[in-house]
């Protein structure tokens, strides 16, 4: 059974997204949470697997809820941050704050399941709608048009620091298609390679880089992009 904590300042919201997750076997919510300080009380009482987290709400905003929820070492929740384009200023700070994920409110009902299932089972759900909100805000690139998905040009410090990291040349272009927000499917079709060897890849990075998952891949590549603009 995936625990959940409902966290928004907009009873109607929470009680839709209620409605949703406990349509499924699996998936029970456990509390509900108007604000970050409630958040963080709760969290550490009831230790929920998953907790759905808005950005802004009064009190404490969802972005210093979550990292004072994550730095705190006997907490083992995972935070699916709950955003809308409008706060795309703010996705940068909560993937360097360690959610594990990101979903618009207008997503549809299944797509909010999958991603609770997804983050309860340790992995990371960053979309490439999402990503490319963080790409432009880190490194202030133009959406390409005609593209669903963003190129991303490497700067000099990103090849620098994967220089120094040692990637191989398979390994930065399975970096740049991550970071970019492609899933493996994707990058194995693009590669021409097989789904196991781009989760090889990805697994190889993880270790090279002291990344967590997918999303702390992306916040690498970003950074390191921006410090150079």
């Amino acid at each position: 059974m995936i625990r959940v904590l409902l966290v928004d300042d907009q009873e109607l919201v929470r009680s839709g997204f209620r409605v949703i997750l406990e349509s499924q076997s699996d998936i029970r919510v456990v509390g509900e949470a108007a604000d970050g300080e409630q958040a963080v009380a709760l969290a550490r009482e009831l230790t929920p697997d998953v907790i759905c987290m808005d950005i802004e709400m009064p009190v404490l905003n969802g972005i210093e809820a979550s990292r004072r929820i994550l730095m705190t070492s006997e907490d083992s929740s995972a935070v699916l941050m709950l955003t809308t384009f409008g706060h795309d200023e703010y996705l940068f700070d909560a993937l360097a704050a360690g959610v594990s994920g990101f979903l618009l409110k207008t997503s549809r009902a299944e797509q909010l399941i999958d991603a609770v299932r997804t983050v309860a089972a340790g992995d990371a759900l960053l979309g490439p709608d999402v990503t490319r909100a963080v790409m432009q805000r880190a490194t202030q690139l133009p959406r390409p048009r005609g593209t669903d998905a963003p190129e991303l040009s490497s700067s000099h410090a990103l090849r620098a620091a994967m220089d120094q990291a040692g990637l191989t040349e398979r390994e930065r272009e399975v970096l740049e298609l991550v970071a970019a927000g492609r899933s493996n499917g994707e990058i194995a079709a693009e590669l021409f390679l097989g789904e196991a060897t781009i989760k090889t890849h990805v697994s190889n990075l993880l270790q090279k880089l002291g990344a967590r998952d997918r999303v702390q891949l992306v916040v690498w590549v970003h950074t390191m992009n921006a410090a150079a603009s």
